[in-house]
């Protein structure tokens, strides 16, 4: 068994002494890629999950935004525990427990929609976050390391534009399997009251458990070829005069990222990027239906699949840019442009806005990517390296305040369009953090190229 767990799928690359490998193992490569679809079209189905919620349970839109809030929760408590397995055990131990748990997670959602109560959904979408965040922490990390240090930021951008893919897969089942043809689902049951209201709710319910039986399928598949897959430890070689230094605690680890100044800049960025982020698509569908009363969630829907098109657009292109220019000038560029796309969105409350939100989005391309790479490159000493990586998925925690947040400006304002301010302020501070990173950059070049000549 312990034979079979290691791999019957042989590695094609060589482990060099820093825990990269002499070249990229496609098939393994690919592998950690499609993880990324996995967890995109569970994040996805939250936005349908909103507004399906919204109505059944009769929410604001701070209250409906706890879907996110315990979604990202569920990544911010396990990213450490998860770190620790994989430093005592191996990144594809950690990978299967991850899917593991998103499995489990899948499988509360028929309990939950048997109660009909909104905090078992609650705690299902936690369940399936803890697995996600073993995922995360793991293949994020893991896709770096793929391959020569030299590409990792560039592999880990091509592994990520996977993620609009299963995002458009996610809202597709949520179109197709959840929302309703017909009038909006909040015309619909406002015209219901009593008996008749609260049993066509628990119908709508039991309409929420048909994309994650789907989900349960793949991950099962998905568990079934990564055991049988053989990985690289991923972990640099100690030398003999290491070996005393070889375990880093959780304290000794900690204290060196937190006076890390580089490091702890990254993972704030992070934090904003994604909060930004995840609250710009949990009220695209919001922003849709408030400019209309035609319009119903299935229709506002289709809104979110051009996002994630534009997502994938602008990862291509963030990609092909990064090939002619540093990370961080493309990071700043499309932060520039983002600014202006948001504040268009806030500024200008009409139909067209919602098509500066599907911009936004393309934007979005080189952000978590870029921003992770660069925040681990930041880690010089690896023994922390797994802790490291487990803090930046922890940064994701910002998904779950950005949108409430959001969500309170747009209860207070009575404006969806108007809450969208936060965002444009947090894509100003993404393009700061870049712009601050090529300034660091470049002046650490020049030092380096001044004490080469003399």
């Amino acid at each position: 068994m312990q034979k079979l767990f290691r791999g019957v799928i042989k590695l094609s690359a060589h482990e060099q002494d820093d825990g990269y490998l002499d070249k990229t193992p496609i098939f393994q490569f690919m592998l950690l890629s499609l993880l990324i679809p996995l967890w995109a079209a569970a994040a996805s189905l939250n936005n349908i999950l909103i507004t399906q919620f919204k109505t059944i349970f009769e929410l604001n839109n701070a209250t409906s935004a706890l879907v996110n809030s315990a979604f990202y929760l569920g990544y911010f408590v396990i990213a450490i525990p998860a770190s620790r397995v994989i430093k005592k055990t191996s990144y594809k131990l950690a990978i299967v427990i991850g899917l593991s748990l998103f499995t489990i997670g899948c499988l509360l959602f028929f309990p939950a929609s048997h109660l009909a109560t909104y905090g078992v959904f609650l705690i299902a979408l936690f369940a399936i976050a803890c697995g996600l965040s073993f995922l995360e922490t793991s293949a994020n990390t893991f896709s770096t390391l793929m391959g020569p240090k030299s590409a990792s930021t560039v592999r880990l951008n091509i592994s990520q534009i996977f993620y609009p893919i299963g995002a458009v897969v996610g809202i597709l089942l949520g179109k197709y399997l959840i929302f309703n043809y017909g009038a909006s689902l909040a015309t619909t049951m406002a015209k219901m009251h009593g008996a008749a209201r609260l049993a066509y709710g628990q119908r709508m319910l039991q309409q929420t458990l048909l994309p994650y039986k789907y989900l349960i399928v793949v991950l099962l598949v998905a568990i079934f070829i990564f055991v049988l897959t053989q990985f690289p430890s991923g972990k640099p070689k100690q030398r003999p005069d290491q070996a005393a230094a070889k375990s880093a605690g959780v304290g000794e680890t900690l204290r060196y990222l937190i006076h890390n100044k580089d490091f702890m800049k990254g993972i704030g960025t992070e934090f904003v990027y994604m909060g930004m982020q995840t609250a710009v698509w949990a009220y695209t569908i919001n922003l849709a239906m408030s400019f209309s009363n035609r319009i119903n969630e299935r229709d506002a829907s289709t809104f979110m699949i051009y996002t994630y098109i534009a997502f994938f657009c602008g990862k291509l292109l963030a990609t092909a840019l990064m090939k002619r220019f540093a990370t961080s000038q493309v990071l700043f560029g499309f932060s520039v442009v983002g600014v202006l796309a948001l504040g268009y969105v806030t500024f200008v409350p009409n139909e067209s806005a919602v098509y500066l939100t599907i911009l936004a989005s393309g934007l979005f391309g080189p952000g978590w990517p870029t921003i992770y790479s660069q925040t681990l490159d930041t880690v010089t000493d690896k023994r922390y390296t797994e802790t490291a990586g487990a803090i930046v998925v922890m940064s994701i925690i910002g998904g779950a305040v950005t949108p409430l947040i959001q969500g309170l400006i747009a209860d207070m304002t009575g404006s969806v369009s108007l809450s969208f301010i936060i965002d444009v302020i947090s894509f100003a501070i993404v393009g700061s953090y870049a712009l601050g990173y090529y300034k660091r950059h470049q002046a650490a070049s020049e030092v380096t190229h001044m004490e080469e000549l003399s």
